[in-house]
């Protein structure tokens, strides 16, 4: 039985108010999220490590729970074209289950900004071929700190360094939105990518207190015992890239990936709430309608 799934404890009032109609649901913002890997040397046969933050205990939106590095569509990432390298805009669109080729910029920007904001990684480079290979030093931190301010678009940002956003670089995972109960909504793509060569992760994020690299199995047998918190979406990603032996391979399988979005449902049943994700069987909860508590 998982032990370490998060769970709001005001979750049962707020269901059982959308049910009566007092409550509206929020409009979901649109994010995206980035299963960065790299290949492990150090654990034979454990394949690619996978880099988490944990979020501070303080945050309202999962406080304690492990995550990946992501975070909200900015509305200037589709107003203009920017330098792209990669599948089409079009063919982004269609994967992504999107109906414009802005949007999908909006998306896929989203996912390269957020990583690079909140590990210092940067998937880009001066050319379709190439990445940087040092984001450290001080004009770059300024330029990473304008653009969590949103001083700093991300196309300015990629047009006065000379850079195009390799996209092709980018996987695309899984869709997930937060539950209709669920004050703070997101409808968030989940990406897969290979951590570049040169670059290292750092704790650039002001919502984290921890970061690690560790191996898809282990973060899920982690959740298992209780010993990590984390939320379904990060826990099914993890178990499914549990299979891939190497960066490559997973990045390899995503096209292969069901973008059907996952949405939670919930029920009042025989003086129960039950919780559930439809195709994840292993997250369904059966507790007191009264029931609260940040672990479930």
């Amino acid at each position: 039985m998982s032990q370490g799934q998060w769970y709001p404890p005001e979750w049962p009032d707020r269901i059982r108010a959308l049910a009566t109609g007092e409550l509206t649901p929020a409009v979901p913002r649109r994010a995206a999220t980035v299963m960065l890997l790299r290949d492990d040397t150090g654990t034979a046969g454990a394949g690619p490590a996978v880099h988490m933050l944990r979020r501070r205990a303080s945050m309202a939106f999962a406080g304690g729970a492990y995550a990946y590095p992501g975070g909200g569509v900015d509305p200037r990432d589709d107003d203009r074209l920017v330098g792209w390298a990669g599948p089409a805009l079009e063919v982004w669109a269609e994967r992504l289950g999107v109906a414009t080729p802005a949007e999908a910029q909006a998306i896929v920007c989203a996912a390269v900004r957020e990583t690079y904001e909140e590990a210092g990684v940067l998937l880009a480079g001066p050319t379709a071929d190439s990445v940087v290979r040092d984001t450290t030093g001080e004009d770059w931190e300024d330029d990473r700190g304008a653009l969590v301010a949103r001083e700093l678009s991300f196309a300015d940002f990629l047009e006065r360094r000379g850079l195009v956003l390799r996209s092709d670089l980018l996987g695309a995972w899984a869709r997930w939105i937060t539950p209709e109960f669920e004050p703070r909504r997101y409808d968030t793509w989940f990406f897969v990518a290979a951590l570049p060569a040169g670059q290292r992760t750092r704790n650039a994020s002001t919502e984290a207190d921890r970061t690690v690299w560790i191996a898809p199995g282990e973060a899920a047998d982690g959740y298992d015992r209780g010993e990590l918190l984390m939320m379904p979406p990060t826990v099914a990603t993890l178990r499914a890239l549990r299979p891939y032996a190497t960066a490559a391979t997973a990045l390899a399988a995503a096209p292969e990936q069901d973008l059907t979005p996952v949405l939670a449902r919930a029920r009042f049943e025989d003086g129960e709430l039950v919780l559930s994700w439809p195709g994840h069987d292993e997250f369904t909860k059966h507790l007191p309608a009264g029931a609260g508590g940040g672990a479930a």
